[in-house]
């Protein structure tokens, strides 16, 4: 069973595959957000796909797929999270967890087109594993604890802007956060039905050529690791969506360093999660 939304932008619904059908449930429930994980809505639509899928429509082919779950309250991100991409960044890998923030409206759809900003020099690609919070959760008691906390999982592109993060004052915030900085999907995978996340693997290619070539398995913190981390500091809510990290094969990485120019194709894939695919355009 997997989750994904359709339709245009901001007029979302939400659908479910079943076998290689895509069906329509908004009849049933409102969007994947956070009333819907946080009111055992996993368990409610697992019962309407058993019990046949309730008559559920088709989605039409063509609609466009949108983030696979609805605009999160907060999404969060891990740095330097793959010891590959800690040493092709000069820097050792951290004791704990390096934290920061990308604003939510960075969330599109996986196959939307993304935009350069404006007076931006080094735009960069970052295939994650993305991880849905399934209720909300603080002061959790244990990594073992945690793992009942998370819904699933997806493909979540973290595009960064290097100048913007690491050369100008201040945080990595504003190097994360542009418009259409944050693909997500295309489809959540629960993490009941996933087996194990922590060997999953993962690639990026640019205009058709391989950069990155990873496996989360090679993750310093496991996702169930920084669920419970990072309750200890925040509430984490149903919906929440939280990037684990990258491999090494960034572009800031290279020698020479290489970055997106307007036209590039961006393709990225988890293994069983799915694949996206983004055009960058200048600004």
């Amino acid at each position: 069973m997997l989750l994904f939304r359709f339709g245009e932008k901001d007029q979302e619904k939400p659908g479910v595959v079943i076998g290689d059908a895509r069906k329509d449930c908004s009849a049933h429930f409102a969007d994947w957000n956070r009333e819907f994980f946080n009111n055992n809505g996993l368990e409610k639509l697992k019962s309407l796909v058993n019990d046949g899928g309730g008559n559920l429509p088709d989605v039409p082919d063509g609609i466009r797929y949108g983030s696979c779950v609805a605009r999160p309250g907060t999404l969060m991100c891990i740095g330097l999270n793959y010891s590959d991409h800690a040493e092709e960044s000069g820097m050792e890998p951290p004791p704990e967890p390096v934290i920061f923030q990308k604003v939510s409206n960075a969330v599109i759809g996986p196959y939307d087109d993304v935009i350069i900003p404006k007076g931006s020099r080094k735009t960069d690609w970052e295939v994650e594993l993305g991880v849905v919070i399934g209720r909300d959760a603080l002061y959790l008691d244990s990594v073992e604890e945690a793992e009942d906390y998370i819904a699933g999982y997806c493909v979540s592109q973290d595009v960064s802007e290097r100048e913007f993060q690491m050369e100008r004052e201040g945080q990595w915030t504003k190097g994360k956060s542009c418009p259409t900085f944050n693909p997500l999907g295309p489809y959540l995978y629960p993490a009941s039905d996933i087996g194990d996340a922590n060997d999953l693997a993962m690639e990026l290619k640019v205009n058709g050529e391989m950069k990155q070539n990873g496996n989360t398995k090679n993750m310093i913190f496991s996702p169930s690791f920084l669920v419970h981390y990072l309750s200890q500091f925040m509430l984490l809510e149903a919906g929440d969506v939280l990037s684990t990290g990258t491999p090494a094969g960034v572009g800031a990485g290279m020698t020479p360093p290489q970055f997106l120019r307007d036209g590039d194709i961006v393709e990225l894939s988890i293994e069983k999660l799915g694949t996206q695919k983004q055009t960058f355009k200048a600004y």
